[in-house]
């Protein structure tokens, strides 16, 4: 039978064991952006939706998520450029000083010298934190979710340093990994796939980052509004990527 001090010590430690679920902050501001933080289960992988008007991408993450384990980092946005310090930025665009000057200038035409050192020095400033967040432990990967709407895996064909075209109907729908045991595992599959592995030319992407850093990275593309084209390929994603 258990003594009064033994039913407290007890309750304490199981109110203990739920503190990490409980302190989990379900959003996050990183870079000057807003995110939805998905955490499911115990599990290194993370996920991300990183353009706000990229809407089936979003959709398929979040259901994905429910059943499966792992951090997503799902941007709140609609919009696919954020605003950071009063400037535009392609998010995808902002993870190398170079990248990041190059997209608001690009962005921004109009914009003056202060403003634009303001906006660099900002991102310089907070770049390590939000790739604290995005960036997986040593050997897992992360899982960066797109839709498209006039590009294609014909645009990345010049760029790539191996490509399977396994859908040449479906140029729209692909992977592109960083890693080239990740490739040789996508390229077997029936999708299009195409290996990056190369840090430039820097276009401060992700990809580019996780080339230049040696993280496993994939990155998901498919046309805008097809959602069971997109679940299709992350579901196999996961059942044959480690």
């Amino acid at each position: 039978m258990y003594s009064p001090s033994d039913l407290r010590l007890e309750r304490r430690s199981f109110l203990l064991g739920w503190l990490p679920v409980f302190f989990h902050r379900p959003t996050v501001d990183l870079s000057g952006i807003h995110f939805r933080v998905v955490r499911h289960g115990h599990s290194p992988r993370r996920f991300l939706v990183i353009h706000g008007d990229e809407d089936t991408a979003r959709d398929v993450l979040a259901n994905y998520m429910r059943d499966h384990a792992g951090i997503a980092y799902i941007v709140t946005g609609k919009t696919r450029e954020v605003e950071i310090k009063g400037v535009k930025i392609d998010p995808n665009r902002m993870f190398s000083a170079e990248g990041a000057r190059a997209s608001i200038r690009g962005l921004n035409p109009n914009i003056g010298p202060e403003q634009m050192i303001a906006a660099l020095d900002f991102l310089d400033r907070e770049r390590e934190r939000i790739l604290k967040h995005l960036i997986p432990p040593k050997g897992n990967r992360l899982f960066a979710l797109h839709n498209n709407r006039d590009y294609s895996v014909r645009d990345e064909l010049a760029a790539s340093d191996q490509t399977s075209i396994r859908q040449p109907d479906q140029p729209r729908n692909f992977f592109l990994c960083t890693d080239p045991k990740d490739y040789d595992i996508l390229k077997q599959s029936p999708f299009n796939a195409v290996l990056q592995s190369k840090p430039d030319p820097d276009d401060g992407s992700l990809s580019r980052l996780a080339a230049r850093r040696g993280f496993r990275y994939i990155n998901l593309e498919c046309a805008i509004g097809e959602y069971e084209a997109q679940m299709e390929r992350v579901r196999w994603l996961d059942d044959h990527l480690p």
